[in-house]
């Protein structure tokens, strides 16, 4: 992601949940290996999805002068109850922070929300599987192109994940226009 934001001054804060009631956000990271250390110490638990509380995180996080443009969300589950989310999401368009929801597997139900999700935050939804590792890299990239050079980034890009943000991304109300 670092390498496709091009030095752009990107930073990205690595949240997660797990077990019960666990929820983490590092430091902001402008550096790849400081990223890849901190996913590196993230140890699974058992336990129901905390979208809610990753989506609060998200609509508390950034200024004026430093703004946080997008949440990159990988998941396979949802266990909560969808309308708060939706509340979420449509909270997050109004801030103009949308969310970039990639899921792993095939859940029909899951994949309906998390469509949901990301249309009502002016984002992207995008499935992907556990071989498919090579496009989840390139939709991370793509995300990054987006947070540091907007849709102008994308479009002078040209590779096929940019355009499948493109495709999705709202024109009118985007913060990275």
């Amino acid at each position: 992601m670092f390498n496709a934001a091009q030095g752009n001054n990107l930073a990205i804060q690595l949240c997660y949940y797990r077990g019960a009631i666990e929820f983490d956000a590092s430091p902001w990271l402008t550096r790849a290996e400081d990223l890849l250390t901190h996913m590196a110490a993230v140890e699974c638990a058992p336990g129901a999805t905390q979208i809610d509380r990753l989506l609060k995180h998200y609509l508390r996080a950034g200024s004026a002068a430093t703004p946080v443009r997008a949440l990159i969300f990988i998941g396979d589950a949802l266990e909560e109850d969808p309308a708060p989310l939706r509340d979420l999401a449509a909270q997050c368009r109004i801030k103009g922070q949308p969310l970039f929801i990639f899921q792993e597997g095939d859940d029909q139900r899951v994949a309906e929300v998390f469509k949901q999700l990301a249309t009502l935050s002016g984002g992207v939804y995008a499935r992907f599987d556990t071989r498919s590792a090579d496009r989840l890299r390139e939709l991370l990239g793509s995300v990054a192109r987006f947070a540091s050079g907007g849709r102008k980034a994308l479009t002078q890009s040209g590779r096929d994940s940019d355009k499948l943000l493109l495709s999705q991304l709202p024109q009118s109300d985007s913060c990275q226009d």
